[in-house]
Formats: structure tokens, sequence, C-alpha cells
């Protein structure tokens, strides 16, 4: 399901809006039956302190859904540099907040200092590609099994 290939806005709340149509589907099967793909474009804003966009999207997005079983998202800058990073963005999957609880990593803490890359750096979820000299948009995609 395309959201839009111009979504904008502060990545932390597209995320909850994302995050509520995921649970929405994973629990009601509606607006679509699982299993299905919300897929979306478009480059976020983060108000830094530090992080990029797509880990910040992914970090909101982990702390929303909590855990919702089935749930697995990934979120990438296609010019492969996520904010100023060496990542292109990272993958989020429905154990990320288990496993960061394990480490002693607080997902609300690390938001709030939009530090998503230092989260998935740990989990060691990070997407790394390298420069791909190609500025395209942003791309998220969530599926819900």
């Amino acid at each position: 399901m395309s959201l839009g290939d111009r979504v904008t806005g502060e990545a932390s709340e597209v995320a909850k809006t994302h995050g509520a149509l995921a649970r929405q589907i994973a629990r009601r099967g509606e607006p679509a039956k699982p299993p299905a793909a919300l897929i979306s474009r478009g480059e976020c804003t983060v108000t830094v302190r530090g992080g990029g966009r797509c880990t910040e999207f992914l970090l909101s997005l982990a702390i929303d859904l909590a855990g919702l079983p089935g749930a697995h998202a990934i979120a990438c800058d296609t010019d492969g540099i996520d904010g100023s990073e060496d990542n292109a963005g990272a993958v989020l999957l429905p154990d990320s907040l288990d496993r960061a609880a394990r480490l002693g990593l607080d997902p609300g803490k690390l938001l709030a200092d939009n530090d998503g890359y230092g989260f998935f750096s740990r989990l060691e979820d990070l997407v790394i590609t390298g420069p791909t000299r190609t500025n395209v948009n942003d791309y998220r995609a969530i599926l819900i099994r």
C-alpha cells in the first residue's frame, strides 16, 4: 500500500502515523489484511541534536509499535547517507526492543537525543551501502505479517 511519494514532516511524528496504520492492519485487518506492506517516500526532517532522518523514523516507529509481532521495517536514504553518519538507514525487527533492553539501551532517551544511529548500531541493524551518488528520496517500508 503506497502512502505517497511526498511524505514530509518530523520523522518521529511521521513514524507514529505509519505505526498507527500498521497496528490497524495487524490487529483488525483494516484497511488491508496481512501480509501487507506499507511503503512511503519523501524526505522527513529531524530537529537536529544528532542523528539522521531514517534512523529517527525507525526508532520512533519501534517505540510506537512496541514489539508488534510480525512487523518489520526498513528506512533508508537513497544517497547512502542518513544525516551525517556512514549508514543509509536501518532495519527494525519485531525483537528490536527486546534486544535493546538486553543491551541496557533506553529507546526513549536515545530518541530524545536524536541518536537512532547509536540505537541501531548497537543492535547491528544499520544498513551501510556507502555513498550511492544518487539522491532520489528516502524510502520507508513496513511489512506486517
